[in-house]
């Protein structure tokens, strides 16, 4: 997916019943390259307001890291945390206050895609890998991507900056 139909994906869920937890999921997703049992699972512990960083714990044996959190997705988990109700350990909750489930997590993905009219069948891990391919193509390296997205194994992460269309470019200057 490209920044446009992420932002589109974005803009697509603020119109859902709980339009702005939805649409921070997406954001927190993206930005982090979330796995969808990554990111349902994210609690509140994890998030450091003061200091801006995200403390990110992977599954399928990945490294956890610590990630910067921007201001617009700081003031988005702000507001969240604000108007959580009733309060949870956990960061994205459902109305009845339960974690929210993959499975949700698919299906709002899903109904937003049609909505923002994409073309075509958006999923969870598509976040994953447009966090990827966003990261690649604005230059950073494969080492510092594999640490990023707690790739294991270095050729999970290869996939990304062997198809960066500039990864060329600077090469002779």
């Amino acid at each position: 997916m490209t920044d446009a139909e992420i932002a589109g994906l974005t803009e697509a869920a603020k119109g859902n019943r709980y339009g702005h937890r939805d649409s921070t999921m997406i954001l927190v997703a993206y930005r982090h390259g979330l796995r969808a049992s990554e990111l349902v699972d994210l609690r509140w512990d994890q998030v450091d307001f003061e200091n801006a960083t995200l403390a990110v714990r992977r599954v399928k044996k990945g490294s956890p890291s610590t990630h910067p959190i921007r201001g617009d997705e700081l003031r988005a988990l702000r507001r969240l945390a604000r108007e959580q109700d009733p309060k949870s350990p956990f960061v994205f909750t459902s109305e009845r206050g339960a974690p929210f489930t993959t499975a949700g997590f698919d299906r709002m993905v899903e109904r937003a895609g049609e909505a923002a009219g994409l073309g075509f069948k958006a999923h969870p891990h598509m976040l994953r890998h447009a966090c990827g391919f966003a990261l690649a193509n604005k230059g950073h390296d494969t080492w510092a991507l594999q640490a990023y997205l707690g790739h294991k194994n270095i050729q999970h992460t290869v996939r990304y900056t062997e198809l960066a269309p500039d990864r060329f470019k600077d090469f002779w200057r």
